[in-house]
């Protein structure tokens, strides 16, 4: 009798810790075998190039070139690519940008192990897979007004605590301009300072702390 073809997986993450995590998780599955790991993303696109796996589980945050990134230039050379990004990050901006990069689902580190072997089997079957809470974040992510290129240049440098002169010599505009971009940008995200502007961006995944995945 003809032995079914296992589920060949590529794992991604900079973590040693989280490689050996996933593998223990898969490798007692019987249709699953784990055939190669990465831990950057330039490393990811050249071991996917290789092995041509299946299923690819992708962190988000790592070195050389980041998950999106390797994402999005694995789908473009294989459109039929089936990308898990499998991460910390929460934000709908995240999700949002992932997605249209080419992954078919997006999951959270602590996912369940059955969810996660679930998800797994969904996405190679076909499917795009999304948990209830990523839908509801998308939902949210289609409500929320789109910032401007200016304004996310702008929401950057008050990350770094800057003021209004300051981000005015670093885009070379005046200092009366960058303060009108500044009033836009709170009345845009619907807050009253700069401090709650950037504890927004980082909870919508519109900008990341170092090291976030």
């Amino acid at each position: 009798m003809k032995t079914a073809r296992k589920i060949r997986v590529l794992l991604v993450d900079d973590h040693f810790a989280i490689l050996m995590g996933l593998r223990a998780c898969l490798s007692p599955e019987t249709d699953i075998a784990v055939i190669a790991e990465a831990t950057d993303g330039s490393e990811a696109i050249e071991q996917y190039r290789v092995h041509l796996p299946d299923i690819t589980l992708m962190d988000l945050s790592l070195p050389r070139i980041d998950g999106v990134e390797a994402i999005r230039t694995i789908c473009r050379e294989f459109p039929a690519a089936r990308i898990i990004a499998l991460t910390t990050r929460r934000g709908d901006e995240d999700i949002h940008r992932v997605l249209g990069a080419g992954a078919r689902s997006y999951v959270t580190k602590n996912l369940p192990r059955q969810e996660m072997l679930r998800t797994i089997r969904s996405v190679h079957a076909g499917h795009d897979y999304l948990p209830p809470e990523v839908q509801a974040a998308l939902l949210r992510h289609e409500k929320r007004i789109p910032l401007t290129p200016r304004e996310l240049e702008v929401l950057r440098f008050l990350t770094h605590g800057c003021s209004n002169k300051e981000i005015g010599v670093a885009l070379g505009i005046a200092e009366v301009t960058a303060k009108i971009h500044v009033s836009h940008l709170l009345k845009k995200m619907g807050v009253m300072d700069r401090s709650q502007a950037v504890m927004e961006a980082l909870r919508h995944g519109i900008i990341h702390l170092d090291g976030a995945g």
